[in-house]
C-alpha cells in the first residue's frame, strides 16, 4: 500500500491489467535522479499504454512528502508519483537499495528488475519485455 498525490491509499495491485514500470526513488539519490527524465520521457511518449508507478521512498525524515513532490514539481515531470509512507510497497519488492526498478506484465508477473539507476536503452528493453507483443 502507498498513498497517492492526494492522499488515497492504494494498492500496487489496483493496477494490473496494464504493463507497469515500478520505480522505487528518492529525491536525495543522485541515481535516481539522473533516470527520472528517462523515465518522464517514455511516461509521455507511451501516453498510457503502461502505467508507469513512480513510489517514493518517504520515510519522514531524509525524504517526506513535501520534498519529493517539490522536486517533481520543480523539474516539470509529469509520471505519477506514490509516496511509501510506511515502507509496505519496498517491504512487498524487496526494494532495498535504490533506485530499483520493476517490469511488470499486464497479469501482474514480475518480468524483469533493475537495481541501480538505469539508461533509456535499459528502459525500452524492460518495456518491450512487458509490452503485449502485436
Amino acid at each position: 500500500t502507498a498513498v497517492d498525490a492526494d492522499g488515497t491509499e492504494v494498492k500496487l495491485s489496483d493496477y494490473v491489467g496494464k504493463p507497469i514500470v515500478l520505480n522505487f526513488w528518492a529525491s536525495w539519490c543522485s541515481p535516481c535522479k539522473s533516470e527520472m527524465p528517462e523515465f518522464n520521457a517514455a511516461w509521455e511518449e507511451l501516453d498510457g499504454e503502461v502505467q508507469f508507478l513512480m513510489v517514493n521512498m518517504t520515510d519522514g525524515a531524509r525524504e517526506t512528502v513535501e520534498s519529493a513532490r517539490e522536486y517533481v514539481e520543480g523539474e516539470g515531470f509529469t509520471f505519477p508519483v506514490l509516496f511509501d509512507t510506511k515502507s509496505e510497497a519496498a517491504i512487498a519488492y524487496s526494494a532495498y537499495s535504490l533506485p530499483t526498478s520493476y517490469f511488470i506484465d499486464a497479469e501482474g508477473y514480475v518480468v524483469a528488475r533493475a537495481i541501480g539507476a538505469i539508461d533509456s536503452a535499459t528502459l525500452q528493453k524492460g518495456i518491450d519485455m512487458i509490452l503485449p507483443q502485436a
